[in-house]
């Protein structure tokens, strides 16, 4: 079925991941569906064949209750027609904008020449399970979720979950916000994650009134300056949206945790340390960067904190 759509030329898709996300961050791969593919294209080269990562992201969830319940251990509602009698009452809310980016294509044929030179070269046998094909389809399914996340859109919600979150209480003075998320915003843009990352064009003071509009925040007067603050509920929600951008901020987070208990710290120091913990964050958060690149990455970090005037020379 696979073969004939693909000699047929129609594009096929699916989540590579297998299920949703109940944190907001990125699934290991499930590289079944992509096995087939690539055993359906070996019998059938007519076609080129290429894989083109796509990022959806969103500024609220439809389901928002049913994830709460999903995070405390219930398991997924299985869906009936029942469900349809909600429709109307989803349509009438809020949910914001949603973001759909494309990330680096992927071209089958360069992956198995270097994997297998000779593949093209092999007769086409419907039976034939190769030994490099396993660890290629592994390594195309690793590539193509890497893709998806270096194709980001830092949404509004995103910046508000992500500043909002780290304070002790869900609060924080209006004006300290919109520092906070500005902070972020520079913080994205200057560490240079990836050319195809994008970020809102709002203000912080945008955002504030765009997270107000949208319901997940809440203003309270205050003759000292207005406090900003999420509810239990939301906060819960918000966790999904600042787990969106948990990769775009990693490293430099990674670095200013290494100043957390000493002031200063040696560039040497800092690069034994990350070499170290940076496989365990690759592997959980699939970042982009080959260990070999990784002094360029802490340089790129390291610098962008100073200039922010988070860390001092």
């Amino acid at each position: 079925y696979v073969r004939t759509i693909i000699d047929k030329g129609v594009a096929l898709e699916y989540f590579v991941e297998g299920t949703r996300s109940r944190t907001g961050r990125s699934l290991p791969p499930r590289a079944g569906m992509l096995s087939i593919t690539v055993r359906a294209f070996l019998r059938d080269q007519s076609r080129p064949l290429m894989f083109q990562p796509v990022y959806i992201g969103y500024e609220r969830l439809a389901e928002g209750s049913s994830y709460i319940s999903e995070l405390s251990g219930s398991r997924k509602k299985t869906e009936s027609l029942s469900d349809f009698r909600n429709v109307i009452n989803i349509v009438r809310k809020n949910y914001g904008q949603v973001a759909v980016s494309f990330g680096e294509p992927i071209r089958l044929n360069p992956l198995l020449d270097e994997y297998a030179p000779e593949w093209a070269d092999q007769p086409p046998d419907p039976q034939a399970k190769p030994e490099w094909l396993v660890p290629m389809v592994n390594d195309l399914a690793q590539r193509i979720v890497v893709n998806i996340n270096a194709a980001t859109h830092c949404n509004p919600v995103n910046l508000l979950a992500a500043a909002l979150l780290a304070t002790r209480k869900q609060a924080l003075d209006e004006e300290d916000l919109e520092a906070m998320i500005g902070l972020y915003q520079r913080l994205i843009r200057m560490t240079a994650y990836s050319d195809r990352i994008t970020i809102t064009d709002l203000t912080p003071g945008q955002i504030i009134e765009y997270g107000l509009e949208l319901g997940i925040i809440q203003r309270q007067a205050h003759t000292l300056g207005d406090i900003i603050h999420v509810d239990q509920k939301n906060a819960v929600l918000l966790t999904y949206f600042r787990n969106n951008i948990s990769h775009l901020l990693a490293m430099p987070a990674w670095i200013a945790c290494c100043f957390l208990n000493n002031q200063g710290v040696r560039k040497s120091r800092v690069r034994q340390l990350t070499e170290t913990i940076y496989p365990f964050l690759k592997k959980e958060l699939f970042l982009p960067w080959p260990p070999e690149e990784v002094p360029i990455v802490i340089q790129r970090c390291t610098d962008a904190l100073v200039r922010l005037g988070l860390l001092g020379m």
